[in-house]
């Protein structure tokens, strides 16, 4: 049953921002899986429910908000030609190949640190790659120079209606799939840097499973959504070391997600770099999924809350999988997790 929910009209987007969104994106971003793992459920204490946008287009969620921005963006201005973004890899991907389908330029700042997987894929789909050191410069200043030379729609990683409502999308499909699968989750949990993700599922989920838990999960040491919950404000992050969680790292909330967390979320779990590898591991063994750090970071924040959750249907977007095959070694040689 659906159940609306009365502040959505204060919200820069909506379940039915959402539903619009899925209907663009039919045919263009692929409706990945919502995978059922019985004999690890039962060795968990949980039924765990795994939503793998690592098989998304370009290996990650990023794929669908860049895209539903765009699209709306070309109806909106058939005149379009080009477009700028700022991004440590997944949304880059993502905007890069949405311009790519639809015939647009894109150019992209990246950190100069940024997972060299993510910057090669990027370069692939036809962006321009235009690096910047993440600690000194100013990207979103860097991007609106660039947007203004060439007359491009500069498309945010997070805070813009129809990234957040593609992003949604995931959320969406959760529901009916669950359902498919006779379950209603009690507990859906998704990665959060600036928020778009968990703030267009929360959207999605909570329309339909109104008693539904959301939990963001973010790095320790950027975990700002977890602090500005407690703060009842936007606050930046404490991170002064960098997270191997390089897609999680933004400097607070978002402006127009952040009103979406306050309102619909749970809270944030917190997760070490140990606990995403150890995650990472579980993944490879147990799932069979190759799961970037930042996109591992839900699933570490269940197996950390497993004594909570039991006997609990949960829901986790493993939400990117474009590691280094390094990062992927390093994960790979840990202990079982589960054991």
């Amino acid at each position: 049953m659906s159940v609306p929910i009365q502040a959505e009209a204060a919200f820069a987007a909506s379940a039915a921002d959402v539903r619009k969104a899925a209907e663009r994106l039919q045919g263009r971003a692929v409706v990945t899986p919502l995978l059922d793992y019985p004999l690890v459920s039962e060795r968990l204490g949980f039924r765990l429910l795994i939503k793998a946008e690592t098989l998304q287009l370009t290996g990650s969620f990023k794929f669908r908000g860049a895209c539903n921005r765009l699209l709306a963006a070309k109806a909106a201005d058939p005149g379009l030609r080009a477009v700028v973004a700022f991004s440590s890899g997944n949304h880059a991907q993502g905007v890069a190949a949405a311009a790519k389908l639809l015939g647009l330029k894109a150019t992209i700042v990246m950190p100069s640190d940024a997972p060299a997987i993510k910057v090669a894929n990027t370069k692939g789909y036809g962006a321009e790659v235009v690096p910047y050191e993440r600690r000194s410069e100013d990207r979103e200043a860097i991007a609106r120079a660039i947007a203004t030379k060439e007359g491009g729609l500069i498309v945010p990683p997070y805070d813009d209606p129809f990234v957040i409502a593609g992003q949604g999308t995931v959320g969406l499909e959760i529901c009916s799939q669950a359902l498919a699968l006779n379950a209603r989750p009690d507990v859906v949990m998704a990665p959060c840097s600036g928020g778009g993700l968990v703030a267009g599922v929360a959207l999605a989920v909570k329309d339909q499973f109104a008693d539904a838990a959301i939990y963001a999960a973010e790095p320790a040491g950027f975990d700002d959504l977890n602090l500005s919950l407690a703060a009842g404000e936007r606050l930046p992050n404490q991170g002064k070391t960098p997270s191997i969680c390089d897609a999680l790292m933004a400097e607070r909330p978002g402006a127009l997600t952040f009103p979406i967390h306050r309102k619909l979320l749970a809270g944030s779990c917190v997760v070490s770099d140990d606990a995403v590898l150890d995650a990472m591991n579980f993944a490879l063994r147990h799932l069979k999924l190759v799961v970037e750090p930042g996109g591992a970071a839900a699933l570490a924040g269940a197996l950390a809350m497993r004594r909570e959750l039991a006997g609990k249907t949960v829901a986790i977007v493993c939400s990117g999988g474009n590691a280094d095959p390094e990062m992927i070694e390093r994960a790979a040689d840990r202990d079982d997790p589960l054991v």
